[in-house]
């Protein structure tokens, strides 16, 4: 199953996807060494699993957490490192302590990703001099995003974005090597629910972790509790908005947010748009 917000009228170019995958493969075997931000999702998954298939113990796959990561991608990622074999760590991340992180502006995102990339230095350091990679793909590229600008100065590489891999396609290749991943919706980490201004807690993250588990326990696909202070608007995926309009599941929806300590709960109309808080810092909206 595509998720969502991936219409039928979009097709991965197969071929092109597997000539890429050799490009990729090649890319690995030529760094020799590499030192993989894994957080679970389908990008990262992706390149670690080939990665591991082609480096085996010289790949290390490191996942960073903190509050702002939600237990469902904690315990995800350690998973599947465990199916597949990757060699595997996990690290502590302080985000958290940083100011300019918690006051919550637009350029949130840098100060998270240089905080993640200082520890993986440290630990490539430790790992013979590793390459570090992320999962940036090329439509990353056209996005609002902080984080490439941390990258750029601790000199971590891109291989997808490198290769021309599309979400598409990776998804594609994914499903080809038969990663669970391959059709997970897009999972940011909490405090990109928060609206810019409005400061990151850790309560604020506690709350939309849980606000999200529940709707994720009701069934529904791809949604996001976004903060506006003492706001939660709730974004539902189009495909699934007729399912939250039955008022009893409305009534249920709102009680157990409001119960969560938000004044107001709503449900914005558009349904799940995907990085809807740059576009709020845009002005699109």
């Amino acid at each position: 199953m595509i998720v969502p917000s991936e219409t039928s009228t979009q097709r991965p170019d197969v071929q092109s996807a597997a000539v890429k995958e050799r490009k990729l493969r090649s890319m690995m075997r030529d760094l020799g060494r590499v030192l993989v931000a894994y957080s679970g999702g389908v990008d990262s998954s992706y390149l670690a699993a080939v990665a591991n298939d082609e480096l085996r113990q010289n790949a290390l796959c490191v996942t960073g957490i903190s509050a702002s990561v939600s237990e469902i991608q904690r315990r995800r990622s350690s998973n599947l490192a465990r199916q597949f074999g990757f060699n595997f760590r996990v690290v502590d991340t302080n985000e958290l302590a940083d100011p300019d992180y918690l006051k919550n502006g637009a350029d949130r995102c840098f100060y998270c990703k240089d905080e993640l990339y200082s520890v993986l230095q440290s630990i490539s350091t430790e790992f013979g001099d590793a390459i570090i990679l992320d999962g940036t793909n090329a439509d990353d590229l056209t996005d609002h995003r902080p984080g490439r600008t941390a990258a750029r100065q601790r000199n971590v590489r891109s291989p997808l974005a490198e290769t021309g891999f599309t979400k598409l396609e990776i998804r594609e290749r994914s499903k080809a090597l038969g990663l669970p991943t391959w059709d997970l919706p897009a999972s940011p980490c909490l405090s990109s629910r928060i609206a810019h201004g409005v400061p990151v807690t850790i309560e604020r993250l506690g709350k939309v972790e849980k606000a999200e588990k529940f709707l994720g326990d009701l069934g529904f696909v791809e949604y996001r509790v976004r903060v506006h202070d003492e706001l939660a608007r709730v974004e539902i995926s189009k495909s699934e908005m007729i399912r939250i309009l039955n008022p009893e599941i409305l009534e249920l929806v709102e009680s157990e947010i409001s119960n969560l300590g938000f004044k107001y709960v709503t449900l914005d109309m558009r349904g799940f748009r995907s990085g809807s808080m740059n576009l709020d810092q845009e002005g699109a909206e």
